[in-house]
């Protein structure tokens, strides 16, 4: 497979390739199309119509049905771990947050997709508008989730709209990601509340392209150093012999294990289906930064788990790998996106990424189809259908989440330059 790859500075990557799945005429790409255009009004919609607010969409408010939360988990629901239910008259409406939430670059990184791919002018504007309002972040050093704040966001527009004053914002927050890593653990803290002593969460290897973005743009190799420590940390000690992950390791101050978890999964021992997702895809894009194999073997491992464990028709998972399948099982349509993503890369790296590039289309063909695909002027604004946030917490249960659209987003785009279809020729 010969490959050509354009990696920008910013750790967000465009991928393309002079041999890999050549566009056929004799393709129907309509379902592309589809998926770009109802995007693209989703998205301008909900930007006009939250515009002044200061905030930015997060999801939208939903209950919970404890029976079915126990149905699900197998056991009885802790009642205080439960998240507040709404009030009545909330239920249904959009759920916005405020700059400090985790989610809160998705939703300027999904109308740079859209402008990316469109070249509508008008989504830029408001791609820039967004992403803007989170300027203050880069002081911000109380989440690790500095990554998916300011990478999907300022680090694509310093890709598709360059300025002298983003990378300073990339280069500063890396630095306050730094300040959660730990020598002595050799990993990056994730959460300041809980139980644990020192938690470090799966999600935490998405987080790393901020820094190795930060070493690009800086030239201080100190970013990426603590980077790949991160990496090198987690794989030993977040991943069971058969290539699915824990949620949550709890480190003790000398850097031995003291608890392994799931906390937002069926179980301690199940696998959580986003959890496996951030995996492969974290683990993908670290060799792409390093070149180092032993990452692209061990993501492979991943990717072949996840192809054996999802036993979904149309390749979007449950909520967890584990849970019991019966009629109201809910999906995660966020899980699928990120995969998706992930073995889109992978499939540009290995000499057998056939296997792994169809997998990733059919994930995005089931996404972009009426299933999972909101109508227009429906579901708030949003792109995508049936994502779950936290079921074990009666949190975000089967409704549209902004990193859905942006990975389902993400994905489309780099379906796209592997095949060599522009937006025009649709």
């Amino acid at each position: 497979m010969k490959l050509k790859q354009l990696f920008i500075a910013t750790g967000i990557t465009i991928l393309s390739v002079s041999a890999c799945k050549p566009a056929s005429k004799t393709e129907d790409y309509n379902w592309i199309k589809t998926g770009i255009d109802r995007a693209h009004h989703q998205l301008m919609l909900t930007a006009q119509e939250i515009d002044g607010t200061g905030k930015l969409p997060r999801s939208i408010w939903a209950g919970y049905d404890v029976n079915m939360l126990e149905q699900q988990l197998e056991r009885p629901v802790i009642t205080d771990s439960l998240r507040a239910l709404p009030a009545a008259d909330k239920i249904g409406t959009r759920r916005l947050c405020d700059i400090y939430d985790w989610t809160s670059g998705f939703f300027p990184g999904s109308l740079w997709y859209v402008y990316e791919m469109t070249g509508d002018e008008k989504v830029k504007d408001e791609a820039i508008k967004y992403t803007e309002i989170l300027n203050p972040i880069r002081e911000y050093t109380g989440t690790h989730d500095l990554g998916f704040m300011i990478n999907c966001s300022y680090g694509n527009a310093l890709r598709l709209s360059p300025a002298d004053t983003i990378p300073a914002v990339i280069v500063q927050t890396a630095g306050n990601l730094c300040s959660r890593f730990d020598e002595r653990v050799g990993c990056i803290r994730s959460w300041d509340f809980g139980y644990w002593n020192y938690p470090v969460i799966i999600d935490n290897m998405m987080n790393l392209d901020l820094l190795f973005s930060a070493s690009k743009l800086s030239g201080d190799p100190y970013y990426r150093e603590i980077a790949i420590k991160h990496a090198d940390k987690t794989m030993p000690n977040h991943f069971r012999e058969d290539y699915t992950c824990w949620h949550v390791i709890s480190y003790n101050n000398d850097g031995t294990v003291e608890m392994k978890e799931t906390y937002q999964g069926k179980a301690h021992d199940s696998s959580w289906a986003r959890g496996q997702a951030w995996a492969v895809y974290g683990y993908t894009a670290a060799y792409r930064e390093t070149q180092d194999k032993k990452y692209l073997d061990f993501a492979q491992n991943i990717a072949d788990m996840i192809m054996t464990r999802v036993k979904t028709e149309d390749a979007v998972p449950y909520w967890d790998y584990d849970a019991p399948v019966v009629e109201n099982t809910p999906r995660d349509a966020s899980a699928a996106a990120v995969t998706a993503c992930g073995l889109l890369e992978m499939s540009t790296l290995v000499e057998e990424g056939g296997k792994y590039f169809d997998y990733a289309e059919k994930i995005l063909k089931s996404l972009s189809s009426d299933a999972y695909l909101a109508a227009a002027d429906q579901s708030q604004g949003y792109v995508l259908m049936h994502s779950t946030g936290s079921l074990a917490h009666g949190s975000e249960v089967d409704v549209p989440l902004n990193y859905a659209d942006y990975y389902y987003l993400e994905g489309l785009q780099r379906y796209m330059n592997i095949k060599g279809i522009e937006y025009k020729d649709l």
